[in-house]
Protein backbone atom coordinates (compact mmCIF):
# COMPACT_ATOMS: atom_id res chain seq x y z
CA UNK A 1 0.00 0.00 0.00
CA UNK A 2 3.02 2.66 1.10
CA UNK A 3 4.85 1.61 -2.39
CA UNK A 4 1.68 2.20 -4.45
CA UNK A 5 0.89 5.57 -2.80
CA UNK A 6 4.23 6.74 -3.34
CA UNK A 7 4.18 5.56 -6.83
CA UNK A 8 0.55 7.70 -7.73
CA UNK A 9 2.62 10.76 -5.79
CA UNK A 10 5.58 10.32 -7.90
CA UNK A 11 3.84 9.92 -11.01
CA UNK A 12 1.24 13.27 -10.09
CA UNK A 13 4.10 15.04 -9.34
CA UNK A 14 6.10 14.64 -12.23
CA UNK A 15 2.49 15.00 -14.69
CA UNK A 16 2.53 18.40 -12.86
CA UNK A 17 6.09 19.35 -13.68
CA UNK A 18 5.73 18.05 -17.13
CA UNK A 19 2.39 19.94 -17.85
CA UNK A 20 2.28 22.91 -15.41
CA UNK A 21 5.52 24.79 -16.52
CA UNK A 22 4.48 26.43 -19.89
CA UNK A 23 5.25 30.19 -19.82
CA UNK A 24 3.32 31.20 -22.89
CA UNK A 25 0.38 32.86 -23.04
CA UNK A 26 -2.48 30.75 -22.73
CA UNK A 27 -5.82 31.84 -24.86
CA UNK A 28 -8.85 30.60 -25.86
CA UNK A 29 -7.58 28.17 -28.74
CA UNK A 30 -4.73 26.86 -26.93
CA UNK A 31 -4.76 22.88 -27.69
CA UNK A 32 -2.42 21.56 -25.16
CA UNK A 33 -5.08 19.88 -22.04
CA UNK A 34 -3.38 21.69 -19.40
CA UNK A 35 -4.07 24.80 -21.19
CA UNK A 36 -7.09 24.37 -21.61
CA UNK A 37 -7.52 23.34 -18.18
CA UNK A 38 -5.30 27.14 -17.11
CA UNK A 39 -7.90 28.82 -19.58
CA UNK A 40 -11.18 26.94 -17.95
CA UNK A 41 -9.94 28.03 -14.21
CA UNK A 42 -9.27 31.63 -15.35
CA UNK A 43 -13.22 31.57 -17.06
CA UNK A 44 -14.94 30.51 -13.44
CA UNK A 45 -12.79 33.07 -11.91
CA UNK A 46 -13.81 36.20 -14.52
CA UNK A 47 -17.45 34.39 -14.04
CA UNK A 48 -17.12 35.34 -10.73
CA UNK A 49 -15.49 38.10 -10.68
CA UNK A 50 -18.75 40.22 -9.52
CA UNK A 51 -17.97 43.67 -10.55
CA UNK A 52 -14.52 43.10 -12.79
CA UNK A 53 -13.18 42.83 -9.75
CA UNK A 54 -10.75 39.52 -9.79
CA UNK A 55 -10.08 39.08 -6.19
CA UNK A 56 -13.65 38.89 -5.46
CA UNK A 57 -13.38 35.73 -8.41
CA UNK A 58 -10.25 34.52 -6.89
CA UNK A 59 -12.51 34.81 -3.32
CA UNK A 60 -15.26 33.15 -4.46
CA UNK A 61 -13.50 30.41 -6.30
CA UNK A 62 -11.43 29.60 -3.27
CA UNK A 63 -14.42 29.13 -1.45
CA UNK A 64 -16.37 26.84 -4.16
CA UNK A 65 -12.91 24.59 -4.03
CA UNK A 66 -12.70 24.05 -0.65
CA UNK A 67 -16.42 23.80 -0.19
CA UNK A 68 -16.55 20.73 -2.97
CA UNK A 69 -13.52 19.80 -0.58
CA UNK A 70 -15.05 19.69 2.63
CA UNK A 71 -16.70 15.78 2.14
CA UNK A 72 -12.99 14.65 1.89
CA UNK A 73 -11.45 16.98 4.46
CA UNK A 74 -14.24 15.56 6.82
CA UNK A 75 -13.32 12.01 6.16
CA UNK A 76 -9.85 12.79 6.80
CA UNK A 77 -10.21 14.79 10.01
CA UNK A 78 -11.81 11.65 11.45
CA UNK A 79 -9.07 9.68 10.27
CA UNK A 80 -6.61 11.93 11.62
CA UNK A 81 -8.84 12.03 15.16
CA UNK A 82 -8.07 8.16 14.97
CA UNK A 83 -4.87 8.25 14.52
CA UNK A 84 -4.10 10.69 17.01
CA UNK A 85 -6.13 8.26 19.72
CA UNK A 86 -4.03 4.80 18.82
CA UNK A 87 -0.71 6.43 19.04
CA UNK A 88 -0.49 5.09 22.14
CA UNK A 89 -0.85 1.69 21.01
CA UNK A 90 1.06 2.40 18.20
CA UNK A 91 4.11 3.24 20.90
CA UNK A 92 3.28 -0.18 22.84
CA UNK A 93 4.46 -1.86 19.54
CA UNK A 94 7.05 -0.41 18.79
CA UNK A 95 8.61 -0.60 22.74
CA UNK A 96 8.04 -4.59 21.53
CA UNK A 97 10.18 -4.97 18.81
CA UNK A 98 13.35 -2.52 19.81
CA UNK A 99 15.24 -4.35 17.15
CA UNK A 100 16.12 -3.16 14.08
CA UNK A 101 16.47 -6.24 12.20
CA UNK A 102 14.44 -7.08 9.24
CA UNK A 103 12.45 -9.95 11.13
CA UNK A 104 11.41 -7.32 13.89
CA UNK A 105 10.43 -4.23 11.44
CA UNK A 106 8.42 -7.02 9.68
CA UNK A 107 6.41 -7.90 12.34
CA UNK A 108 5.80 -4.86 14.37
CA UNK A 109 4.57 -3.46 10.30
CA UNK A 110 2.18 -6.17 10.54
CA UNK A 111 0.62 -5.21 14.03
CA UNK A 112 0.46 -1.75 13.42
CA UNK A 113 -1.48 -2.73 10.25
CA UNK A 114 -3.69 -4.52 12.17
CA UNK A 115 -4.21 -1.89 14.54
CA UNK A 116 -5.31 0.10 11.41
CA UNK A 117 -7.50 -2.22 9.81
CA UNK A 118 -9.24 -2.57 13.15
CA UNK A 119 -9.50 1.01 13.67
CA UNK A 120 -10.39 1.66 10.67
CA UNK A 121 -7.98 4.31 10.19
CA UNK A 122 -5.74 4.97 6.64
CA UNK A 123 -2.59 6.97 7.73
CA UNK A 124 -2.27 8.38 3.95
CA UNK A 125 -5.69 9.97 4.11
CA UNK A 126 -4.01 13.21 5.73
CA UNK A 127 -2.39 13.62 2.49
CA UNK A 128 -5.18 13.15 0.12
CA UNK A 129 -6.57 16.56 0.63
CA UNK A 130 -2.72 18.35 -0.58
CA UNK A 131 -2.43 16.18 -3.51
CA UNK A 132 -6.28 17.35 -4.49
CA UNK A 133 -4.91 20.88 -4.25
CA UNK A 134 -1.87 21.24 -5.72
CA UNK A 135 -3.36 20.96 -9.36
CA UNK A 136 -5.38 23.55 -8.69
CA UNK A 137 -2.74 25.85 -6.95
CA UNK A 138 -0.79 25.35 -9.93
CA UNK A 139 -3.59 25.89 -12.40
CA UNK A 140 -4.57 29.06 -10.33
CA UNK A 141 -0.80 30.25 -10.38
CA UNK A 142 -0.93 29.16 -14.37
CA UNK A 143 -4.01 31.37 -14.87
CA UNK A 144 -2.51 34.55 -12.64
CA UNK A 145 0.78 34.56 -14.67
CA UNK A 146 0.27 32.90 -18.49
CA UNK A 147 -4.12 34.64 -18.67
CA UNK A 148 -3.81 37.98 -20.36
CA UNK A 149 -7.45 38.83 -18.39
CA UNK A 150 -6.46 38.21 -15.17
CA UNK A 151 -2.47 39.15 -15.51
CA UNK A 152 -3.61 42.86 -14.89
CA UNK A 153 -6.20 42.83 -12.56
CA UNK A 154 -6.81 44.57 -9.53
CA UNK A 155 -8.19 43.88 -5.90
CA UNK A 156 -8.23 46.31 -3.19
CA UNK A 157 -4.74 48.18 -2.54
CA UNK A 158 -2.23 45.15 -5.09
CA UNK A 159 -2.44 44.28 -8.51
CA UNK A 160 -3.36 40.32 -8.96
CA UNK A 161 -0.75 39.13 -10.55
CA UNK A 162 2.32 41.39 -8.82
CA UNK A 163 4.05 40.77 -5.70
CA UNK A 164 1.87 42.32 -2.81
CA UNK A 165 4.26 45.52 -2.10
CA UNK A 166 2.76 45.68 1.58
CA UNK A 167 3.35 41.83 2.52
CA UNK A 168 -0.01 42.06 4.13
CA UNK A 169 -1.25 39.12 2.21
CA UNK A 170 1.65 36.94 2.80
CA UNK A 171 1.44 37.52 6.57
CA UNK A 172 -2.18 36.60 6.98
CA UNK A 173 -1.59 33.71 4.72
CA UNK A 174 0.97 32.64 7.53
CA UNK A 175 -1.10 33.20 10.20
CA UNK A 176 -4.01 31.09 9.29
CA UNK A 177 -1.75 28.48 8.22
CA UNK A 178 -0.58 28.27 11.89
CA UNK A 179 -3.93 28.52 13.28
CA UNK A 180 -5.69 26.04 11.01
CA UNK A 181 -2.21 23.44 12.10
CA UNK A 182 -1.93 24.62 15.45
CA UNK A 183 -6.11 23.89 16.28
CA UNK A 184 -5.24 20.29 14.59
CA UNK A 185 -2.48 19.55 16.86
CA UNK A 186 -4.22 21.29 19.96
CA UNK A 187 -7.02 18.17 19.97
CA UNK A 188 -3.96 15.42 19.75
CA UNK A 189 -3.56 13.40 22.95
CA UNK A 190 -0.06 13.44 22.24
CA UNK A 191 2.33 15.35 20.23
CA UNK A 192 5.48 14.43 18.35
CA UNK A 193 8.48 16.86 17.62
CA UNK A 194 7.66 16.29 13.57
CA UNK A 195 4.18 17.46 13.88
CA UNK A 196 5.33 20.59 16.55
CA UNK A 197 7.69 21.48 13.98
CA UNK A 198 5.68 21.21 10.90
CA UNK A 199 3.15 23.53 13.00
CA UNK A 200 5.72 26.27 12.76
CA UNK A 201 8.03 25.33 10.06
CA UNK A 202 4.77 25.92 7.53
CA UNK A 203 4.06 29.31 8.21
CA UNK A 204 7.63 30.51 7.01
CA UNK A 205 7.54 28.40 3.99
CA UNK A 206 3.65 30.01 2.89
CA UNK A 207 4.95 33.41 4.15
CA UNK A 208 8.44 32.86 1.58
CA UNK A 209 5.98 31.78 -0.79
CA UNK A 210 3.55 34.52 -0.82
CA UNK A 211 6.25 37.21 -0.52
CA UNK A 212 7.51 35.96 -3.64
CA UNK A 213 4.54 34.78 -6.04
CA UNK A 214 1.64 37.05 -7.01
CA UNK A 215 -0.42 38.82 -4.97
CA UNK A 216 -3.55 36.36 -6.21
CA UNK A 217 -1.84 33.03 -5.09
CA UNK A 218 -1.26 34.71 -1.48
CA UNK A 219 -5.10 35.55 -1.66
CA UNK A 220 -5.97 32.11 -2.21
CA UNK A 221 -3.95 30.73 0.77
CA UNK A 222 -5.64 33.49 2.73
CA UNK A 223 -9.08 32.59 2.04
CA UNK A 224 -8.40 28.67 2.00
CA UNK A 225 -6.36 28.83 5.24
CA UNK A 226 -9.04 31.11 6.84
CA UNK A 227 -11.74 28.29 5.61
CA UNK A 228 -9.95 26.19 7.05
CA UNK A 229 -10.29 27.72 10.17
CA UNK A 230 -13.82 27.53 10.19
CA UNK A 231 -14.06 24.25 9.20
CA UNK A 232 -11.90 22.73 11.94
CA UNK A 233 -13.87 24.75 14.71
CA UNK A 234 -17.29 23.32 12.79
CA UNK A 235 -15.89 19.85 12.22
CA UNK A 236 -13.13 18.82 14.61
CA UNK A 237 -13.53 21.87 17.50
CA UNK A 238 -10.62 20.94 19.53
CA UNK A 239 -11.87 22.44 22.65
CA UNK A 240 -14.98 19.97 22.52
CA UNK A 241 -12.71 17.28 21.67
CA UNK A 242 -10.59 17.98 24.59
CA UNK A 243 -13.77 18.36 26.87
CA UNK A 244 -14.88 15.10 25.84
CA UNK A 245 -12.11 13.56 26.37
CA UNK A 246 -10.97 14.99 29.97
CA UNK A 247 -15.11 13.88 30.72
CA UNK A 248 -14.72 10.39 29.49
CA UNK A 249 -11.65 9.85 32.04
CA UNK A 250 -13.15 11.50 34.82
CA UNK A 251 -16.08 8.97 34.21
CA UNK A 252 -13.46 6.20 34.23
CA UNK A 253 -12.19 7.96 37.82
CA UNK A 254 -15.87 8.20 39.35
CA UNK A 255 -16.08 4.14 38.00
CA UNK A 256 -12.88 3.21 40.13
CA UNK A 257 -13.59 5.60 42.83
CA UNK A 258 -17.46 3.99 42.93
CA UNK A 259 -15.69 0.40 43.11
CA UNK A 260 -13.51 0.79 45.81
CA UNK A 261 -16.09 2.56 48.15
CA UNK A 262 -18.53 -0.44 47.62
CA UNK A 263 -15.35 -2.85 48.46
CA UNK A 264 -14.76 -0.90 51.66
CA UNK A 265 -18.77 -1.03 52.65
CA UNK A 266 -18.32 -4.88 51.70
CA UNK A 267 -15.28 -5.14 53.84
CA UNK A 268 -16.88 -3.62 57.10
CA UNK A 269 -19.59 -5.93 56.87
Amino acid sequence: MKKKFSLIAMAGAALLLLTACGTTAVTSSSTNLWDQIVYGFAQVIRFLSFGGLTGVGIILFTIVIRAALLPLMNIQIKSSQRMQEIQPEIKKIQAKYPSKNMESRRLMNEEIQKLYAENKVNPYMGCLPLVVQMPVLWALYQALSRVDFLKHGTFLWFEIGAKDPTFILPILAAVFTFLSSYLMMKSAPERNAMTTSMTYIMPIFILIMGVNFAAGIALYWVISNAFQVFQTMLLANPYKIIAAREAKVQVEKDKIKAREKALKKARKK
